[in-house]
């Protein structure tokens, strides 16, 4: 009964167990060749599993969405590549490396038919492995569990803290030992203090209070919903782009054209109509009607990119015309509805990410190596397409971004040197031309600063409302608290907008309409790993 236990609890952590089984026959508590052969048993059998799943069940099983985080295609194609080349190498050198082990084994019963060869390669690498960790632990672990029951107290409490101790040690000893583990563990690392790469829940902590003051103040929290009566709920959530553009000067308006739901090859003869117009053409963008962060966003450079995006997005989308920029600012702007002006809040410059070659280093190796790609190299790298080992020509450049979204891997900068007065009166006479919007973000693109300066020649891609960011608080060359000071100025000038709308007789949205909307969103949205 104790050997199958042992088995059955290295399925949910081999290192754990491992060390465990380790600590406990140092103590007597497991005979030496029960609790190795219970450790190999199960991790054989495990890798097996794996093996099987990638042969029989991984194109239903990847798309279970938390194991497709822990597995994502451009991690399987990789670590594909290098089993095809190196076989039973890589077999044995995952075993050794974390993170390694489950898209390897699952990726090579996706491309290798032989049990057989699998299993021989699997139980020699499981052989070297298993004896190393069990033994070393069993070897000098016992000084580690004396010193923590002087803290913890006799019993098993003791041996469980020495073997989370000792996996945290193992992991990280072992991490580093590769160009990805050493990035992944300094990007770790740095999010402690890099908090524009912090989770958004995180980063809107210190914001709930604030936001509970202006609720209490300003007749309650639903009063943002006011705050763009032209707008469903405000611009809170789901609202369609393409009706927001259709409110606007349409000369000012990068070309757009919305895609409803329908037979694919209506869809397609609706972008073909689009493209055929003169002077258009491929690229073309193409992304969620309904979105949010940039999720969904690709640039189709051609028919077959474009009909594969519609057969995998049943959703409705648009497809806009391809501004090649090379700028894009984000242009948050304001107006009290009882002003005949608005104001830009701020502007915010947008650098695009992008790889430059030196002719012997692959993609995936110098975003790794970038200090701040590697802080989203999973993004990146999960939309390169199978480039990832791709060796650019010395001076040779490769954009990863398209989206001009922080969390798709653009860098922001505080563009407050681009507000003049002339961009200023423009983008009012935008805003004012649409009926309702008071508060929100102007996406835009131009290919030439000084003209948009003057307030000619560029062209909005999109305008959000109520929820949109004044983005130029994730600039990393500000404080934390510079950004938190953003952030509160921006909420309390969306209540104070509500609620001056409320004085005038707008309606709020109930929190049943809400709720309801944030749900349907939610529910529906794009998955995200479709972003360009």
């Amino acid at each position: 009964m104790f050997f199958l236990t042992i088995v059955l609890a290295t399925f949910a952590s081999e290192d754990l167990t491992c060390l465990a089984v380790g600590l406990l026959m140092a103590r007597g508590a497991v005979g030496p060749f029960t609790g190795l052969a219970a450790c190999y048993t199960g991790i054989l059998v495990g890798d097996l599993g794996l093996w099987l799943i990638g042969r029989f069940a991984a194109g239903t099983v990847l798309r279970w969405r938390p194991l497709a985080r822990r597995l994502p295609r451009h991690r399987l194609d990789s670590l594909g590549r290098r089993y095809r080349k190196h076989g039973w190498k890589a077999i044995l050198f995952s075993r050794f490396l974390p993170g390694a082990r489950v898209p390897m084994y699952v990726g090579a019963g996706m491309i290798d038919g032989s049990p057989l060869r699998f299993a021989l390669w699997s139980a020699a690498a499981c052989a070297i492995w298993t004896p190393v960790l069990v033994g070393s632990v069993a070897w000098g672990g016992e000084p580690i569990v004396a010193r923590l029951e002087r803290w913890l107290g006799n019993g098993w409490l003791g041996v469980a803290a020495a073997a989370l101790l000792l996996a945290a040690v193992v992991r990280t000893a072992t991490r580093v030992v590769t160009l990805e583990g050493r990035a992944r563990l300094q990007a770790a690392v740095s999010r402690l203090w890099r908090w524009e790469f912090w989770p958004a829940w995180l980063f809107y902590v210190p914001l709930l209070p604030w936001i509970a003051y202006l609720a209490l103040r300003h007749r309650g929290v639903m009063t943002i919903t006011a705050a763009n009566p032209g707008i469903p709920h405000g611009g809170i959530v789901g609202e369609s782009k393409y009706d927001i553009l259709r409110r606007l000067p349409p000369e000012w308006v990068v070309p757009t054209q919305r895609l409803d739901p329908g037979p694919l090859e209506q869809r397609l003869a609706d972008v073909r109509q689009f493209v055929d117009v003169p002077g258009r053409g491929f690229p073309v963008i193409l992304k969620p009607d309904v979105g949010e962060r940039g999720a969904g966003l690709r640039l189709a450079k051609c028919w077959n990119e474009a009909a594969m995006y519609l057969a995998e997005v049943p959703d409705a989308l648009l497809v806009q015309a391809y501004h090649p920029g090379p700028f894009e600012a984000g242009v948050f702007y304001y107006r009290f509805p009882e002003e005949t002006h608005g104001r830009i809040f701020s502007i915010t410059e947008k650098q695009f990410p992008t790889l430059t070659g030196d002719g012997r280093t692959t993609v995936e190796a110098l975003i790794w190596r970038h200090p701040r790609y590697r802080m989203q190299a999973a993004k990146f790298l999960a939309r390169l397409n199978g480039r990832s080992q791709q060796v650019l020509a010395a001076g040779d450049t490769m954009r990863l971004a398209i989206a001009g979204n922080h969390c798709q891997g653009t860098m922001f900068r505080d563009g407050g040197r681009w507000i003049t007065p002339r961009i200023e009166r423009r983008l009012d006479e935008i805003a004012r031309a649409f009926d309702g919007f008071f508060f929100g973000r102007f996406d835009i693109r131009f290919a030439e600063l000084n003209e948009f300066l003057a307030g000619r020649n560029f062209a909005i891609v999109e305008l959000n409302g109520a929820s949109s960011e004044s983005t130029n608080l994730y600039d990393p060359a500000h404080s934390l608290w510079s950004a938190y000071a953003i952030l509160y100025r921006q909420w309390r000038l969306l209540f104070q907008i509500g609620a001056a709308n409320l004085a005038l007789g707008r309606r709020t949205s109930s929190a049943r309409e809400l709720v309801a909307a944030l749900s349907a969103h939610y529910r529906h949205r794009t998955v995200s790993s479709l972003a360009e």
